[in-house]
């Protein structure tokens, strides 16, 4: 069953999937290894097996629904480098529908700028949902660190010079910082065009006023959420750099 593509990709999305969890605002329900109980019951259906609580699965188990229902349809063994861990890991995420959709959408340059479009649209999904206030940390810290490996790994597999892979890993890790410098600024710049519309409200009508606080409060929560993601962003890479 193992492929030394799926073990490295899967490597790092079983970090991120955990063990047990049933958090009331996780529409998976009970999951173990990542594995909600409707998968697992639907894959043991499927093996004629009988089906039982899904904590009661063991990793091979786990491993195998991985292999079967995630890697092989989201077309993992014939992704270049880098894409198949970003198409992956999204799959397993969010349903090999929308990874396959994501990475349909963003290939037509170099392998590693391929990693990136599908990150960013798969955390612009992942910011759409309700639940984003309760899981969008670690969802952000997740997509950062795929992202960064991804584009690692894609450089690599272009490029046998350590020191020029390091120093475009380091690049996008100033870009990134460079965007949280930008993002923050205009996050402090809307706060205080908001405490000037309250100053203000004597001049102005009062629904006026509540229009102005609500959409500067949309935009300074907008922003700092984006340069958060960001600094995420600019960490994970560093951090590969140093693995580079």
């Amino acid at each position: 069953m193992s492929t030394d593509k799926f073990r490295r990709c899967h490597d790092v999305t079983k970090k991120w999937e955990g063990g047990w969890s049933d958090h009331p605002a996780d529409p998976g329900g009970k999951t173990m290894y990542g594995i909600t109980e409707a998968v697992y019951h639907a894959w043991l259906t499927k093996q004629r097996r009988p089906v039982r609580p899904v904590r009661a699965i063991d990793m091979a188990e786990a491993e195998q629904i991985y292999f079967d229902e995630y890697w092989l349809p989201c077309g993992g063994p014939t992704l270049a480098v880098g894409v198949d861990l970003a198409t992956y890991d999204a799959s397993v995420n969010s349903g090999v529908s929308r990874g396959r959709q994501w990475l349909l959408a963003s290939v037509g340059e170099a392998d590693h700028e391929t990693v990136k479009r599908i990150c960013a649209r798969r955390l612009g999904f992942m910011q759409s949902l309700k639940i984003w206030t309760t899981f969008g940390r670690g969802w952000a810290r997740r997509v950062a660190d795929v992202e960064a490996k991804g584009v690692a790994w894609a450089l690599a597999a272009a490029n046998d010079n350590r020191a020029v892979v390091r120093k475009q890993l380091d690049g996008e890790a100033d870009k990134a910082r460079s965007l949280v410098r930008k993002q923050a600024g205009g996050a402090t710049g809307a706060g205080g065009s908001g405490a000037i519309a309250i100053d203000q409200s004597a001049q102005l009508g009062n629904w006026l006023v509540a229009g102005i606080v609500i959409f500067t409060f949309a935009m300074f929560t907008i922003l700092i959420i984006r340069a958060v993601i960001n600094a995420r962003r600019a960490t994970a890479y560093a951090q590969e750099a140093t693995y580079a």
